[in-house]
């Protein structure tokens, strides 16, 4: 029969014994096992119960033959491999961005120097409350966070370094309901008002497509259609870092690149509103050549790099405007809230907006529908028994 023991083991003080007595952070419960002819040290917690649970745990795995040899490995060298192996292959290029960031600037810190073994659902709720007190980061902040760490784990799983996803239990947490600021229809006239072309004709078209700012630049004129006055989105510009430049090692583009929107649904048709097909007419008219057939370009034609537009027009528009500072995503919001206040089809706004769900518009913009159960019950009375009355 399959045996095992636990050992308390410091490689600091060089304690080995069956009882914790040391107070070296390093020092922890390992499990031995036999594993043929070799014998298995597994490092564990500081905690023997968790110890005698795992071997336990370990000896029935070997009873029943399903058991499987860990690669034990730091969560850094996890971490960066997880990035080349999966991440710059798998997902979009700001999503890859997005997870680098999570991981150097957050978890490796934290983290790096950790076996995966050794990363519990309690040491990661501790991680996420030490962030929130002395970083002060977001609620959001922590959420994507753990949403980030919960995937790599997964693979880690998969890639056999660990039995189970010890984020899988981990509380994220409670997210405050942030209050959603559009601009309302005499804000949007003061903004236009204030805003030089060709930027004027970009805010407009941000407010009454809904389009996200990468869309936006990404618009080329032959994704127009001016017969059935409609707008295709059909993909998005971004900046590159330095890092993804070496990456990419392709000066064709410069510093920037086209990407697919957001997500599959994000690929969808805009309606053209009357005023806005004017707007575009004339602005095609009065537009440099773009050599990439943009719609919103330099002078030269090229790109316009989207932090330079924010702080060079669109932030000193609204300071001219009067209007509070926004974000650039809340003319998003504005022309979701017109299209609520004139009574479109809550499936509509979801296609216009690209959402991938009709629950995604329901959580973010339910809250701003007209409410509509003013004397229902008479209604339902109605249509029930009206035909008793004749």
């Amino acid at each position: 029969m399959a045996r095992g023991t636990i050992a308390w083991r410091c490689w600091i003080c060089g304690t080995s014994s069956t009882k914790g007595s040391c107070p070296h952070p390093g020092a922890k419960y390992y499990i031995a096992y036999r594993l043929g002819p070799e014998q298995k040290w597994e490092p564990v917690s500081r905690n023997k119960k968790e110890a005698e649970l795992r071997l336990a745990e370990i000896m029935t795995e070997l009873r029943r033959g399903t058991f499987r040899l860990l690669k034990p490995i730091f969560f850094k060298e996890f971490s960066e491999r997880w990035l080349k192996d999966y991440a710059v292959l798998s997902v979009k290029p700001l999503t890859l961005r997005f997870y680098r960031t999570m991981v150097r600037s957050y978890l490796n810190p934290a983290l790096g120097n950790l076996l995966l073994s050794q990363i519990t659902p309690h040491r990661i709720q501790s991680l996420l409350a030490s962030y929130q007190r002395e970083r002060h980061l977001s609620a959001k902040t922590l959420r994507c966070l753990l949403t980030t760490l919960k995937t790599m784990l997964k693979h880690a799983k998969q890639w056999n370094h660990l039995r189970e996803n010890p984020a899988e239990g981990v509380k994220p947490p409670r997210l405050e309901e942030r209050e959603m600021d559009f601009l309302h229809p005499g804000e949007i006239q003061l903004l236009l008002k204030h805003s030089d072309e060709p930027h004027r004709t970009l805010f407009l078209t941000a407010i009454l497509t809904g389009m996200r700012r990468g869309e936006l630049l990404g618009l080329q004129w032959g994704d127009i259609d001016w017969h059935n006055n409609l707008i295709h989105v059909r993909r998005s510009l971004y900046w590159q870092t330095q890092e993804e430049l070496a990456e990419h090692n392709d000066t064709r583009m410069g510093k920037w690149r086209f990407s697919t929107p957001k997500s599959k649904n994000s690929v969808r048709r805009s309606v053209m509103s009357p005023k806005l097909r004017e707007a575009l007419e004339l602005h095609q008219i009065a537009s440099p050549r773009s050599q990439y057939d943009l719609v919103f370009c330099t002078k030269d034609g090229q790109p316009i790099h989207a932090e330079n537009m924010l702080r060079r027009e669109f932030f000193p528009a609204l300071r001219r405007a009067g209007l509070r500072r926004i974000r650039f995503h809340d003319l998003r919001h504005t022309y979701t809230t017109l299209l609520i206040a004139q009574g479109e089809n809550v499936k509509f706004i979801q296609s216009q907006l690209g959402h991938a769900s009709i629950e995604t518009t329901l959580d973010r913009y339910g809250h701003l529908l007209p409410e509509a159960h003013g004397q229902v019950g008479e209604r339902l009375d109605a249509l029930v028994f009206e035909c008793d009355n004749g």
